[in-house]
């Protein structure tokens, strides 16, 4: 067995080195890749079918190389590995995850026998391991706890993005007033509310701008979120 170690940061390449070896007497060969981009080429190479990847490193985050990846080889097991359980990050991996994927998302804070007993479960047995912060947060991002749905997600992705109420429709294929609706719903989720202000008649807030800057504050949206849908606004663009 081979397994491919995706990890900027040299200490946490060592120490994944080291579990990897302890959880898994049956690797034989263990790769490492210091960025996104040399994750994609060494898995691509060496047609990994075990990995670990950390979600934010500074070339090419770990969301985009796993969907080069599972693109090219939808069986590929992966252990996502993280300082983030951000509402952004699990939103991301949730979209690029292939049905009936084994794959994980443990965090850094684990203890290094859950990190153990998370690489035994996915790379040995094809089970899917997820913490406990982490699964609390998809159930939310699946609209319970009050959480958002995946088209009203995709609205406050479009607002940031800096598209109109008009531009939005078009891209989704909606109707104008079901994406004013659903900004409506989000702005309510989001408690952004137009309060009049004591020198303007037209209120104190842009509840656009508002409900971004809350998402922000939330960790609904972050860097990560935004580059991956810049790009694909950029695909829309180019395709119309």
């Amino acid at each position: 067995m081979k397994v491919l170690i995706v990890e900027d940061d040299p200490l946490h390449r060592s120490y994944l080195h080291e579990a990897v070896n302890a959880a898994l007497p049956e690797c034989d060969t263990v790769i490492e890749a210091e960025n996104g981009t040399a994750g994609e080429k060494l898995a691509r190479d060496h047609k990994s079918a075990h990995i670990v990847m950390d979600l934010q490193m500074a070339s090419r985050n770990g969301i985009e190389a796993a969907r080069t990846i599972w693109k090219e080889r939808p069986e590929t097991r992966i252990l996502f590995w993280s300082n983030y359980s951000d509402e952004a990050y699990v939103r991301g991996v949730s979209r690029i995850v292939p049905d009936g994927a084994a794959y994980g998302y443990v965090l850094k804070s684990a203890s290094d026998e859950r990190l153990k007993l998370a690489l035994r479960s996915i790379f040995i047995e094809s089970q899917c391991v997820i913490d406990r912060e982490v699964r609390g947060l998809q159930q939310k991002s699946l609209g319970q706890t009050n959480g958002f749905t995946d088209s009203e997600y995709e609205i406050l992705v479009d607002i940031a993005l800096g598209l109109t109420d008009r531009a939005i429709a078009k891209r989704r294929g909606l109707s104008l007033r079901s994406v004013q609706n659903r900004l409506q719903q989000l702005y309510d989720k989001l408690d952004v509310y137009q309060t009049a202000g004591d020198d303007h008649e037209d209120g104190r807030f842009n509840l656009r701008a508002r409900a971004v800057t809350i998402a922000f504050l939330r960790k609904l949206l972050n860097y990560s979120a935004l580059e991956r849908a810049e790009a694909e606004l950029q695909e829309w663009l180019d395709g119309k």
